[in-house]
């Protein structure tokens, strides 16, 4: 499976999901790879960082951050089960193609209003994409959600639509923060941990249901 990770607002956690679902399903025995799509090269640093302190490679990292890319993942993904594409920050012709390239678009959102208004025009982009495309799936991801909060407890409510929210919600939790500075994976911080279940529920509902 091609999934593309996508919003046009930055900062709501796609590089550090996509990271942790590849590594969910190369913990799980698969063939992953992750394509950084953005041209900020987040998950090529965190990729750096965890060979810089000798952590062992879970699965390839590479960048490709071009307008082709729904020519050259195709060829990636004969070789991977699975790869996963952190997608650029903006609504582009590079933001086009990572749709083109994938069988899947999650769409993390953070439990806001503005993250909620701001996905519209990727969503917008994925009903365009399933002309030519209709089997293109498309899921929301609530990420960094606030537990006890009204916004964290609403938010699926306010997402109820033509894609649907995924039932797994991602907390806003401090070892999120400590993976991306370390190289390393929650589950490998402490595989026991809310922030390394709550990953695992994820992977597993986008791969038990096959959205």
């Amino acid at each position: 499976m091609i999934i593309g990770l996508l919003n046009q607002k930055g900062g709501v956690g796609k590089t550090t999901l996509a990271t942790h679902i590849a590594g969910e399903l190369a913990a799980n025995g698969a063939r992953v790879a992750v394509v950084d799509a953005d041209p900020q090269g987040s998950a090529l640093d965190w990729a750096q960082t965890r060979s810089q302190t000798g952590l062992p490679r879970l699965f390839s990292v590479v960048g490709l951050a071009r307008e082709v890319l729904h020519q050259e993942v195709p060829d990636m993904a004969r070789s991977h089960e699975h790869v996963i594409i952190d997608g650029p920050p903006r609504v582009t012709a590079l933001a086009r193609s990572t749709i083109l390239a994938s069988d899947l678009i999650l769409i993390p959102v953070q439990p806001s209003s503005y993250d909620l208004w701001a996905s519209m025009e990727i969503v917008a982009l994925i009903n365009e994409a399933r002309i030519f495309k209709p089997a293109l799936k498309a899921a929301f991801v609530v990420n960094r959600s606030i537990a006890g909060t009204v916004l964290g407890r609403d938010v699926r409510g306010a997402l109820n639509g033509e894609i649907p929210a995924l039932n797994a919600v991602i907390g806003q939790r401090i070892a999120f923060a400590e993976s991306v500075a370390t190289g390393r994976l929650v589950r490998e911080l402490d595989g026991r941990g809310l922030a390394a279940r709550e990953i695992t529920a994820l992977t597993t509902e986008i791969m038990e249901q096959g959205i």
